[in-house]
């Protein structure tokens, strides 16, 4: 009887990546992860929101926006589009994944991770569509594309990594210091989709129903949040300095620091000038960029060094018979 491959395992027989090829599909999902949450900022910056007014067609009568739909409407139908681009990059890791010699594993269930995540998200968009763009589908479409950018950087560290048991790089309360770091980042990105749900950019002209916070109150909270994550930062940029951990976890730290203090002038300069669109979108840019900067600090602290095979030993016989 003749076992019949599917085609991962087909294409896994015929083609291996390159450790090369394997990084760069890695970070091309984790480029265009960031990308699908900036043109996502840019449809609801435009009002183009409910461009297209159903899913998964544009309108009732077409898969596509019609002319009749004007410029919203092909932005909102780009960002669809945007979509098929993002799913092409993931599909480009899971079969780098699947094919990589020897197979491994986990990095090929972290990459159907991301499949399953940008499928999540479309419903989800859909469902935000379907339902006027209420504040807490827009907020949870949101968390979900976050969910997808953390899953994409897992895994293109993994690629640079080996599959055995991660080992610390830095001592126990400097680990400790990670997670609080990570959390309270969540709680920033969280505390930001109240401030988007309750502030005046509803993603349509019509009148889109927002959360019932005031909008100056939860800013505040917001920015309080934001002043914790930078003490937080600059308390794990100074213990790694004490520690003397490895260089490039230092350059990680630091490099979050520089990206908190841009993405927080940017929010304090949109706050003061009434939430221009330009700054709204740059600063959904550096959410991404700050969450990718803490995600790189946590897993710097660790290494999962690749396993190389040992040189069998020698017989006296052989090496008599070298000499």
């Amino acid at each position: 009887m003749v076992a019949v491959l599917t085609p991962l395992a087909f294409i896994a027989q015929r083609w291996t990546p390159t450790p090369r090829t394997l990084r760069r599909a890695a970070l091309a999902a984790v480029v265009m992860s960031v990308l699908i949450v900036v043109t996502g900022g840019a449809v609801r910056l435009t009002s183009s929101g409910l461009g297209c007014d159903t899913w998964p067609k544009c309108t009732d009568d077409s898969l596509f926006a019609t002319p009749e739909e004007g410029i919203h409407g092909a932005i909102e139908f780009g960002n669809r589009m945007l979509t098929y681009v993002l799913s092409a990059a993931v599909g480009w890791v899971i079969i780098s994944a699947r094919a990589t010699k020897p197979w491994r594993r986990g990095l090929t269930r972290l990459a159907w991770a991301q499949f399953w995540i940008v499928m999540l998200n479309a419903v989800l968009g859909g469902i935000t569509v379907m339902a006027g763009l209420n504040p807490w589908t827009v907020a949870g479409h949101f968390l979900a594309a976050t969910s997808l950018l953390t899953v994409a950087v897992i895994t293109w560290q993994r690629t640079r990594e080996g599959d055995t048991a991660p080992r610390p790089r830095a001592p126990g309360p400097v680990r400790k210091l990670s997670w609080a770091l990570l959390a309270t980042s969540a709680v920033l990105i969280a505390a930001g989709t109240v401030v988007t749900g309750s502030g005046p950019h509803a993603g349509d002209g019509s009148d889109v129903p927002r959360m019932p916070f005031d909008w100056a109150t939860t800013a505040h909270v917001h920015a309080i949040a934001a002043w914790v994550v930078c003490a937080l930062a600059l308390a794990m940029w100074l213990a790694l300095r004490v520690v003397d951990a490895p260089r490039d976890t230092k350059a990680r730290a630091r490099d979050l620091l520089l990206v908190l203090l841009a993405q927080g002038a940017v929010g304090y300069v949109q706050f003061f000038t009434e939430l221009p669109e330009i700054l709204v979108g740059i600063h959904m840019l550096g959410s991404c960029l700050v969450w990718i900067a803490v995600l790189r600090v946590a897993l710097s602290l660790r290494e999962r060094p690749v396993a190389t095979a040992s040189l069998p030993a020698r017989s006296d016989s052989s090496v008599s018979a070298s000499v």
